[in-house]
């Protein structure tokens, strides 16, 4: 029996953005936000009203601290977050600029959260969602954190739940091209929705269109595949039929970190909402276009009255 709509597990980091464009080595202020693709899916769920856990591990330190803090404020469950001693928190910095995606440099070699293995995975816990969430860049992590996330997406599928997969590329993370792709593809066989963007599913599948990635991954057993197209909107293919969903209009792009996680959470809220799947994607292109218009990746996703009113627009 389900007790709550989203579980979620993975690393979280400390996001530290420069004030002031320029060089990182150059840039004397930062502002400290926070980082990681399934608790930024977590926290866009929360804001829409979804009952969501957390499960994860962080350096008992001021970074996990404030990290497990801000979690709680946005009414997410984190009792199945541990605060290990001695062990520390990932963080990141990241660049500020006017166009462009801005650089990055990641601190999480040796994190707490990198340290989770198949055996951290709690099976009662993950028997009471109805949905579980997961990301390409975790499993990236290591051997452990690939074979926690196998368990997990084996596990929900056998007790009834849905799994949805967003292959969020990271090559740096992976020993090779050739390893990411294996992996990546291994992961989408036992998700029940595979959300890739449209370059990714190229580097992933071979396929040059929408139709030729959704075509791969339905031929993997996805029961529905949805392509971000950027700021053509998406295109969805679900079972026999197929439809695209336009862009939601945007007047700047600032920063498009966060784009992706909140096009994710907009099609689980709305799945588990009841809603058809062509509704379900425009709203996932509603809280994208949200998202890239504010720095910071949790910063601009929209609670249920600011989404009701964007819907209506």
């Amino acid at each position: 029996m389900a007790t709550f709509d989203v579980a979620l597990f993975g690393e979280m980091m400390v996001l530290l953005v420069a004030a002031e464009p320029g060089p990182l080595e150059q840039v004397n202020t930062f502002h400290k936000m926070t980082a990681g693709a399934e608790t930024n899916v977590g926290i866009a769920l929360a804001r829409l009203g979804a009952n969501v856990s957390w499960a994860s591990r962080l350096g008992d330190d001021t970074m996990g601290r404030y990290l497990k803090n801000v979690m709680q404020q946005e009414g997410i469950d984190c009792s199945r977050v541990q605060m290990v001693p001695r062990e520390r928190t990932g963080f990141m910095l990241k660049g500020k600029v006017t166009e462009g995606d801005p650089p990055i440099e990641y601190y999480r070699s040796g994190s707490a959260a990198s340290a989770m293995t198949a055996d951290d995975m709690d099976v009662e816990w993950l028997s009471q969602a109805r949905h579980l969430h997961v990301t390409g860049i975790f499993p990236a992590l290591n051997a452990g954190t690939f074979a926690l996330t196998v368990a997990a997406m084996q596990h929900m599928r056998r007790a009834g739940g849905t799994v949805s997969f967003d292959p969020n590329l990271r090559p740096a993370l992976w020993g090779s091209a050739d390893l990411m792709r294996t992996r990546l593809n291994e992961l989408a066989t036992l998700a029940d929705w595979v959300l890739p963007g449209l370059e990714e599913g190229h580097i992933l599948t071979g396929a040059d269109t929408e139709e030729g990635i959704a075509a791969f991954y339905q031929g993997l057993g996805a029961q529905a595949v949805v392509v971000k197209l950027g700021a053509r909107g998406a295109f969805a293919q679900v079972g026999d039929s197929s439809f695209l969903v336009p862009g939601y209009p945007v007047e700047r792009v600032v920063d498009t970190v966060g784009a992706g996680d909140g096009f994710a959470a907009g099609l689980i809220s709305g799945r588990l909402d009841g809603l058809d799947w062509q509704a379900s994607v425009r709203r996932a292109t509603i809280i994208g276009a949200c998202a890239v218009q504010v720095a910071g990746d949790t910063e601009g996703y929209p609670d249920r009255v600011r989404l009701a009113e964007l819907d209506e627009a």
